[in-house]
């Protein structure tokens, strides 16, 4: 009898060290660091078929450079539940996150969108982050641009966008070929695709705060292309957003190693990105 009541305190004994221990755990993955109103992370989003793996060269990229020694991972499921791996570390107030849409053949940008806007939800739920920079990849890009459109006052405040390959207005080879769309003196496009329409709104809520840099390639080949994106397609998103952002620019990356899906491995767009994440920080 004696044993037994021995073996039974000791295992509640065990017990609570565990609720403990895991007590400990959560608060320090919690949203209680000090300073949070400094954290002001990066969010990565990556293209059509694509994961997080392609950014992981540009994530590191900026480790390099001293923007951040945290990487940490937003997996997005089919459902739109976010779930976080790793976490913010003390101090260290300008972590990237890189972001996994699980299902990420979906064609649809309005759903691309409610993953990005739930990301940043997420982010802010449980950091309550007031600020945040994005990165985008190809669809990538629609993704931050449709969720922008559901943007409200409560949400965090973005102040840098930059866009690489974006195909606002058409694909080739899908709803565009090379050399035919025009863009008038403004950036808007003589002739809009439906997603482009879409994004209009934009053009009376774009947050003012953002500052906006716009990468797209050239393969120098005759057709004014990444090889799959018009550069008057990219281009397009002038229309859209410099009327209101902080600051608009654009920069183009000429030669092989500006093919759509090489920009995301190029030298000279981690030297750009760099620059301008790094600006006024």
């Amino acid at each position: 009898m004696l044993r037994r009541r021995l073996l039974l305190v000791l295992g509640i004994g065990v017990l609570l060290v565990g609720v403990s221990a895991c007590g400990v755990s959560k608060h320090q993955a919690a949203s209680d660091l000090p300073n949070a109103s400094k954290y002001e992370p990066t969010l990565f989003f990556h293209g059509w078929g694509s994961s997080y793996h392609a950014e992981e060269q540009m994530a590191h990229a900026l480790v390099n450079a001293g923007l951040t020694k945290t990487i940490m991972r937003a997996t997005v499921s089919k459902q739109g539940k976010v779930t976080l791996t790793g976490r913010f570390h003390e101090a260290d107030y300008h972590p990237v996150v890189e972001v996994d849409f699980q299902d990420s053949r979906n064609s649809s940008p309005q759903q691309w969108g409610r993953w990005a806007r739930g990301t940043v939800v997420k982010l802010q739920h449980q950091y309550h982050i007031k600020k945040y920079d994005v990165v985008g990849h190809s669809m990538g890009n629609m993704a931050i641009m449709y969720g922008l459109l559901g943007n409200s006052a409560k949400m965090p405040k973005l102040q840098k966008q930059v866009d690489i390959a974006g195909h606002f207005n058409g694909i080739l080879g899908m709803n565009d070929e090379p050399n035919r769309m025009k863009l008038q003196p403004n950036g808007k496009p003589t002739s809009m695709q439906p997603e482009y329409r879409a994004l209009l709104p934009l053009r009376q809520t774009y947050p003012r705060q953002t500052a906006v840099l716009n990468i797209y390639g050239d393969k120098d080949d005759g057709s004014h292309s990444d090889g799959s994106v018009s550069n008057a397609s990219s281009q397009s998103l002038r229309y859209l957003v410099a009327g209101r952002a902080k600051s608009y620019q654009e920069r183009k990356i000429v030669g092989p190693n500006a093919q759509h899906s090489k920009l995301h491995d190029n030298v000279q767009v981690n030297r750009v990105l760099i620059k301008f994440l790094l600006g006024s920080k």
